[in-house]
């Protein structure tokens, strides 16, 4: 892997510090936002509605920038989102309105779930798939994923110990420490934007090329390879089954998206969207609110174990890659999130804050080790010129499913009922899993044959 990054370009290196930046951003906010809401007078209904209307509002957003970034600027899109960001927590810093919150939530990127919000995620992927070759993209994934989790640790570490200290050493208020945090996300977003506007305009994609009339980053040149070969190293990694039944690879509807990304995405919607609803009824903010009510957990507990969490989802990240190398794709996933849901729906049957906790973490072990999957499975059945739609349309469609579930668990919440939405979430991924076996568990053979291959 170190290697890889070296050899990589210096496009390639500033995408992967921005994911590190942005994901310790949201580790930052996902620590306080729930307690932040409650301690400005918004109720637990209203929380739960607020993370639904911000993920409403996320998603509208997401679709415009990601569906029209290959023709606004990747770049651009990029360094919009930055300047949103910082716009967001200077707002979060100052203000208590829930109507002036909630606008700055969907207009600045702030994370309700922890998770990725936005059109950041999408954008990047899409370049890094297009700025490497099949032979680079698992382990540069893993390193994607790598830093990500990293980033998360320390922020939601960085958080934990910087409130308790301000509590219990300078005396500040709840309120007071929880600003400071929205500050330090404001901060962040001035470091992603340095990193935004040193990228080169070889992130964008041109539209007006033909895809076969010149050598793109990674790539070699056209006079030494089939078509089959080219299209390979330009990321259009399509199985032989789905390149036969797809017809011409100019056959793009009216829609903007080929016959060939269509015939998957309405599956791969399915799955993502019915595991992104199970995970919105207990997002990270809801579970730090949970161990914090439940087991009276203290600040640098909380940040502490989601340090560990995050730093094991590094090391699961990279695990990925080689779990993919083994089982492909589709059997990889299944292998991380079939025991990641049973220890999941274990914890509200705990009755110590260190058994929860424990449950917890091997959740987060496994949970993470499809990261490289997903990504490999995502970019090699889709055509590069897709690409960014599919992933936005993805993505999209898990954010909106995941708007419903804050809409119950607030209410749970209020009733004592916090831990229903753990089942809920188990359950879910549960079904989702399975539709995944199902729908394309037969890819795996021919997509390791063609990575080893290349």
């Amino acid at each position: 892997m170190l290697l890889t990054f070296r050899s990589t370009s210096v496009d390639v290196k500033l995408l992967l510090f921005s994911v590190f930046l942005r994901k310790a951003s949201f580790g930052l906010t996902n620590q306080v936002l729930t307690l932040f809401l409650e301690s400005v007078g918004v109720s637990k209904p209203r929380i739960g509605t607020f993370m639904t209307l911000t993920l409403v509002g996320d998603t509208a957003i997401s679709f415009f920038l990601t569906w029209f970034s290959d023709h606004l600027g990747r770049r651009l899109v990029m360094i919009t989102g930055c300047i949103l960001m910082l716009a967001s927590g200077l707002v979060f810093a100052q203000f208590e309105n829930f109507w002036v919150l909630l606008s700055a939530a969907i207009l600045g990127v702030i994370s309700t779930s922890g998770d990725e919000t936005g059109p950041f995620k999408t954008v990047e992927e899409a370049c890094l798939s297009h700025l490497t070759t099949p032979l680079q993209r698992a382990h540069v994934f893993a390193i994607y994923g790598l830093l990500g989790t990293i980033g998360s640790a320390l922020g939601s570490s960085a958080c934990g110990f910087l409130v308790e200290y301000w509590l219990n050493s300078a005396g500040w208020s709840a309120k007071a420490c929880y600003r400071s945090v929205f500050l330090g996300y404001a901060i962040l977003a001035v470091a992603k934007l340095i990193l935004a506007l040193g990228l080169s305009s070889n992130c964008e994609i041109a539209h007006d090329l033909p895809l076969q009339s010149e050598t793109e980053p990674g790539s070699v040149p056209d006079d030494t390879l089939s078509i089959t070969e080219h299209s390979t190293l330009l990321g259009n990694e399509v199985s032989l089954e789905i390149e036969d039944a797809s017809g011409p690879k100019s056959s793009v509807s009216k829609y903007g998206i080929s016959a060939q990304s269509r015939k998957h995405l309405a599956r791969l919607l399915v799955v993502f969207m019915l595991d992104s609803f199970g995970y919105g009824f207990m997002p990270p903010a809801w579970i730090v609110y949970y161990f914090r009510t439940v087991f009276m957990a203290s600040p640098s507990a909380l940040g502490s174990l989601f340090f560990l969490t995050n730093m094991v989802d590094s090391l699961s990240s990279i695990a990925s890659a080689f779990t993919f190398s083994i089982f492909g794709p589709v059997k990889a996933i299944l292998v991380a999130q079939l025991p990641s849901a049973v220890f999941f729906t274990s914890i509200p049957f705990c009755h110590t804050y260190v058994f929860a906790a424990l449950f917890y973490f091997l959740f987060c072990a496994c949970a993470t080790m499809d990261v490289v999957p997903r990504q490999i499975l995502l970019t090699t059945i889709i055509p590069k010129e897709d690409l960014i739609k599919v992933l936005g349309i993805v993505n999209i469609g898990k954010t909106f499913a995941r708007c419903i579930g804050p809409l119950f668990t607030g209410n749970l919440a209020d009733k004592g009922l916090l831990h229903v939405a753990f089942y809920v979430n188990g359950a879910c991924l549960f079904l989702a899993d399975t539709i995944l076996g199902f729908s394309f568990a037969h890819l795996d053979t021919e997509i390791l044959a063609q990575h080893k291959s290349d």
